[in-house]
């Protein structure tokens, strides 16, 4: 029988749903908590290579997250000229499986839905708008105290709750998260007809400029600049920035410039990294996810490593009969070395920009392609 049989998992992001929908589907009791009032995820797209892909598919959300998605197997690269002249264009590698797209973009809130949705199908028991206040843990369990003043007891809580994860926190884990000195403006747009991949930009007044088409009527722009305060702009201004921002850009970027009405729809974050050295868990607490490792978006991993956390976590638990030291040596073997190398390369690729330096991205690029072609 599986190590656990009834199991908290705080966060309904990636790596939460995901853990909560294997978990369920194996018979586990599964208490899946967030304290978002719903399901809506925060920002606009979001871009899926290919072991996220295999995944999803492992999950059983490939036909939904397909249907909603836009698929593609090439990037772009072009000039930051008048013309925005193409440069070249590479083919991707598939590294979910040749039965799979290189990439794939989507709206990130259908995703959510899709994820949240089969987790309860698959008979996890989903509520929104709750957090916990107290974890208490011996050797067979522990006792979760909630907001609302109930309190419950599992054999395992799961901490899934992003990168100022309350659960790491209360489990007396210190881990310092850092600014990589980049921040990116993102938006979310109609999608011209010329936009069937994403393209990038390297140069102009941003680091990068790109994009990437997430459904058939609809793409994620995005223009990576040095961190600043831009917290305080109203969406009005937000939006005023970053077209003027891209005003530097051309080719689709014309198109995608003339749609930027909506100041809703801008977002503003910096790049942030962290990564959690040794034990993911301490005793029967673990943290997976952004919790336990943040990657900058210059490889568009942080999602992927999320559902692959999942995935090893819930292989290993429904393998094991209990819940000993065993489980988590092989889990920490097989995540920490990968999950680190993810997000090593994503805050090099960055460097190397803020640097001005012509780093081996090509090299490096391979390097990471050849690890996520492997089944974690």
């Amino acid at each position: 029988m599986p190590a656990v049989e009834h199991v908290l998992i705080i966060g309904a992001g990636a790596a939460g749903t995901a853990a909560a929908i294997l978990l369920a589907e194996a018979g586990v009791s599964v208490d899946l908590i967030d304290n978002k009032p719903d399901v809506n995820a925060l920002g606009s797209g979001i871009t899926l290579q290919g072991n996220a892909l295999r995944a999803l598919r492992d999950l059983g959300v490939w036909d939904a997250v397909s249907n909603r998605g836009y698929a593609f197997d090439t990037l772009g690269l072009r000039a930051p000229d008048p013309d925005g002249t193409l440069l070249v264009e590479l083919t991707d590698v598939r590294t979910g499986g040749d039965d799979l797209p290189a990439t794939l973009g989507m709206y990130r809130p259908d995703l959510a839905r899709i994820l949240v949705e089969r987790a309860v199908d698959a008979g996890a028991k989903v509520r929104f708008g709750t957090s916990c206040t107290a974890l208490d843990q011996d050797d067979a369990g522990v006792n979760v105290a909630f907001a609302d003043g109930s309190s419950a007891r599992y054999d395992l809580v799961v901490g899934a709750d992003g990168v100022r994860s309350w659960t790491r926190d209360a489990i007396g884990i210190e881990l310092e998260t850092r600014s990589t000195g980049m921040g990116i403006w993102r938006i979310f747009a109609p999608r011209p007809a010329s936009v069937t991949r994403t393209d990038l930009v390297y140069g102009g007044p941003c680091y990068i400029a790109g994009y990437c088409p997430t459904g058939e009527d609809s793409l994620y722009a995005y223009l990576v600049e040095d961190a600043q305060d831009r917290f305080d702009l109203t969406p009005e201004e937000s939006l005023e920035v970053m077209r003027g921002l891209a005003e530097a850009y051309h080719g689709p970027w014309d198109e995608i410039r003339a749609s930027m009405t909506d100041p809703s729809r801008v977002n503003y974050t910096w790049f942030e990294t962290h990564l959690l050295e040794g034990a993911w868990n301490r005793g029967r607490v673990v943290v997976i996810g952004d919790a336990a490792h943040m990657c900058p978006p210059t490889l568009a991993q942080g999602a992927a490593q999320a559902l692959e956390d999942a995935t090893v976590l819930a292989e290993l638990l429904l393998a094991h009969d209990d819940v000993i030291d065993e489980l988590w040596v092989a889990f920490t073997d097989r995540r920490q070395a990968r999950a680190g190398e993810v997000v090593a390369a994503s805050v090099q690729l960055g460097q190397w920009l803020l640097d001005h330096e012509q780093g081996d991205v090509p090299g490096l690029m391979a390097h990471v392609a050849h690890l996520l072609a492997e089944r974690p």
